[in-house]
């Protein structure tokens, strides 16, 4: 998904400090030249990448899962997600996030979109898969060991009541209804 940078805007790099480097994100900050050749600061969040996943039911429900989201300090309800490990294609963290946190399989797999979610100040690009024809694991959920998550099984209309409601106030969980409706919509 990268794209041509506009010269005309350009900022170039002077100097990089590493501030942190964690599990999930490494901090940084950068001293930048500005297209107008004045000099700047830039904080950085520099993301592995992530997926996320729309998965249907045979029955025409969206996979959801509840789970507390410490930055917020509440529970938010979100559709399948996590972030990519070293080596591993989008496709194969999609799959695996969506049998480790609801339990389901998929055998149709459709590659959607990917979106950046805070150009200003993180690097982080989620890639967005649909999964049809779901299947039930036999086997209990296998959630990181960090990780708890209530599964949930919703309907257009009651994840569109959660949208209106302020039940879903995850971005990708909202594009996700969106792109749900414009489906139906398509029909």
């Amino acid at each position: 998904m990268k794209q041509k940078n506009n010269h005309h805007y350009e900022e170039k790099t002077l100097s990089t400090e590493p501030i942190f480097s964690g599990r999930v994100i490494s901090l940084q900050v950068d001293q930048v030249q500005l297209p107008n050749g004045k000099t700047s600061t830039r904080e950085l969040v520099k993301h592995p990448g992530a997926v996320s996943v729309i998965a249907f039911t045979k029955e025409e429900k969206i996979i959801l899962v509840e789970q507390y989201r410490k930055p917020l300090e509440r529970a938010l309800v979100e559709i399948p997600a996590g972030k990519l490990e070293p080596g591993e294609e989008p496709l194969e963290t999609a799959k695996r996030e969506l049998e480790e946190e609801t339990g389901y399989s998929a055998s149709e797999w459709e590659s959607l979109t990917s979106f950046y979610t805070s150009p200003g100040f993180a690097d982080e690009l989620v890639h967005v898969f649909v999964a049809k024809n779901l299947e039930k694991l036999p086997t209990e959920l296998t959630t990181d060991e960090d990780e708890f998550v209530d599964v949930k099984e919703w309907t257009l209309s009651e994840a569109q009541a959660a949208v209106r409601d302020g039940r879903i106030q995850d971005a990708k969980t909202a594009y996700a209804v969106l792109y749900w409706e414009l489906l139906q919509k398509k029909g």
